[in-house]
């Protein structure tokens, strides 16, 4: 398939969290692709490179998530609009079976969310870093670092050295990708939303938060995710390190774990061909 257009893709729907924005390409069966997190962050920007692949195969459903400044932007704290907005779009675009899910990062926390949540609307599931807790490595990571350096402080300059953390190879940080996120990350509303969960004030509250919480964390829920799952991973990820999979490689129970090298957080870019060829060789599998 030629290469899809931003434009020709294009989709909205109304839902009563508002206006949800969404790309959509291809037939077949439902494929949902979740973003994730970030200045200048869009479902769009993540999946651009290999929406077309994929659209070869399925119906593809790229979700822009509500306070990244393409859907409505919503109230609330931003992975908690993420994870309502999941339900809310499939049934908003008249979807009620099992879709297979890629989620990036905090996309793959919202997608596993909803397996170990409402397993009825995953059929199969396949993450990009993120998931999962830092086994060895000190957290939060580098590239978690950088990214509360610059909503603290947003400069071009603090947006460039937060994108080098994200990949190992510098050279996939050009101009283009720079001016393109500085625009969306600079935009008034969608940097105070990014407060909400990444300035170093917010952090710190929402760390205390969880220590403080009763509640059972996701990522001691992982033995309830029943979707067969493929955990893919960057060799060098500084924004989740590979030791974070060890978790969710042992305690999902149908789960196996990609790892590529020389590559970063943005697997589905930097190791394109593999990552690609990978998991549409799993998607299509009959299990």
């Amino acid at each position: 398939m030629s290469e899809l257009s931003y434009e020709s893709t294009k989709r909205e729907v109304a839902t009563d969290i508002g206006v949800l924005r969404y790309h959509e390409a291809g037939d077949g069966p439902p494929l949902l692709l979740l973003h994730g997190s970030g200045p200048g962050v869009t479902g769009w920007r993540n999946y651009r490179g290999v929406l077309g692949d994929f659209a070869e195969h399925f119906r593809c459903l790229v979700l822009e998530f509500p306070g990244f400044g393409v859907s409505d932007p919503g109230d609330g704290h931003p992975m908690v609009m993420a994870g309502a907005s999941v339900g809310k779009f499939l049934d908003a675009v008249g979807i009620s079976e099992p879709v297979h899910m890629i989620g990036n990062s905090m996309g793959g926390i919202v997608a596993t969310n909803v397996a170990i949540n409402a397993p009825e609307r995953v059929n199969k599931l396949v993450t990009i870093g993120g998931i999962g807790r830092n086994v060895f490595a000190p957290g939060p990571g580098e590239g978690i670092k950088l990214l509360m350096e610059f909503t603290d402080n947003p400069t071009r300059e603090g947006l460039i050295r937060w994108l080098h953390s994200m990949v190992y190879d510098p050279a996939v940080v050009t101009e283009q990708l720079i001016e393109e996120r500085w625009a969306l990350a600079t935009e008034p509303l969608t940097l105070e939303i990014a407060a909400r969960m990444y300035s170093s004030k917010a952090f710190a509250a929402n760390t205390a938060a969880a220590k403080a919480s009763g509640a059972t964390p996701y990522w001691a829920q992982l033995h309830k995710v029943q979707a067969p799952t493929m955990l893919t991973w960057g060799r060098d990820d500084r924004v989740s390190p590979v030791d974070m999979a060890m978790l969710p490689m042992r305690d999902i129970p149908n789960a196996e774990l990609h790892v590529f090298p020389n590559c970063g957080h943005w697997t589905m870019i930097e190791a394109k061909e593999a990552w690609t060829s990978a998991v549409l060789a799993f998607l299509t599998r009959k299990d």
